[in-house]
């Protein structure tokens, strides 16, 4: 049993002058099944943004809500991480309309999944950050829904020529980050307040779920894409799969992973991205787009060294996301009791 894991599409910015004219679930009773993933590259940050320090409410923010007022912004800051509970997990508290209905949690216990997700996706592609040929001295580099900003971190530290950028709803990243590297609370969903052809790399994953307009934001990803720059885009598919057949259409990986999509088209985010981000990213007007796919096994079954251990790590990042996956779209979305 194994997932799939789409990487690549590699595109590259040719002239944006201006914009252009869009779970896996552990393997049981030893059946081989894969969990698919997608990577496609780019993204830039959007909309009206806070630099914050997550652990100080009563830090100066530099935010588009509040004027040049500091207190206001501090006041922003702390409504911010009054987050939002359902069933014992809390949620973001980022009041916009796009951001709103969001499924995941960001919580202890989902920060510590997806740093276990980060290892896991590192591991598969061989220790590496990212496959762009973005070269050895990026200057500026965007890290879209960067999550608990483990991403960031390593590429800030990896390249410290780089001023990087990680956004995301929730404030939940650590304070303690390289010099290079900042933080900003930010819905990639509204207009971009970046200047354009400012980027030389724009990195995104796993935001299935969470982008109600993807012709939209990598129209906004392109416009602040430097030329020659590169964004890069990594998806996972929730739809399990068996090479021996043993995971059919009525098998409960199946039906789960069916449910999970039909309550995100419920709220006009799909969770399929993974099937369409290559054609949207080319429609944005990339180039030289490039697409990799990975089988990603759950579990210890393999018998190569490598893939055993990367299914040893992949199901662990199941069996922790489990209830953060499903816990918001049945018992909210669906109305299931839980």
């Amino acid at each position: 049993m194994s997932s799939e894991i789409k990487e690549g599409a590699t595109p590259i910015v040719e002239s944006p002058i201006a914009s252009p004219a869009t779970p896996l679930i552990p393997s049981t009773g030893g059946e081989d099944i894969t969990a698919p993933g997608d990577e496609t590259a780019a993204t830039g940050p959007a909309g009206e943004t806070i630099s914050v320090d997550p652990l100080d409410e009563d830090a100066e923010t530099d935010s588009a809500f509040g004027g040049d007022d500091a207190s206001s912004t501090a006041s922003i800051t702390s409504s911010i991480q009054k987050y939002r509970e359902f069933y014992g997990r809390t949620y973001h508290n980022f009041n916009s309309d796009t951001a709103l209905e969001y499924w995941g949690p960001n919580d202890d216990k989902m920060n510590e999944q997806l740093d276990i997700g980060h290892h896991m996706l590192t591991l598969m592609q061989d220790g590496k950050l990212f496959l762009a040929p973005i070269g050895p001295n990026p200057q500026k580099v965007l890290d879209v829904g960067t999550g608990t900003g483990i991403w960031a971190i390593d590429f800030a530290d990896e390249f410290p020529s780089a001023e990087v950028i990680g956004t995301d709803i929730s404030p939940t990243q650590p304070s303690f980050v390289p010099p290079n590297l900042k933080f900003e609370l930010d819905d990639a969903q509204l207009e971009w307040t970046y200047q354009p052809n400012s980027f030389d790399y724009i990195h995104m994953r796993c935001l299935l779920g969470a982008i109600q307009d993807w012709p939209r934001l990598f129209d906004e990803i392109y416009k602040c894409t430097k030329p020659g720059g590169y964004i890069e885009h990594l998806e996972i598919s929730i739809m399990f799969k068996s090479e021996d057949g043993s995971v059919t259409e009525d098998h409960f990986m199946a039906q789960w992973s069916k449910t999970l999509l039909y309550a995100a088209e419920q709220l006009g985010k799909t969770f399929a991205i993974y099937d369409f981000n290559r054609e949207m990213i080319t429609n944005a007007g990339f180039v030289d787009v490039i697409e990799k796919k990975f089988k990603v096994p759950v579990g210890t079954w393999p018998r190569d060294p490598k893939l055993k251990e990367l299914g040893q790590w992949n199901l662990l990042f199941c069996l922790e996301g489990l209830e953060s996956w499903s816990l918001y779209l049945l018992s909210t979305v669906l109305k299931v009791c839980v």
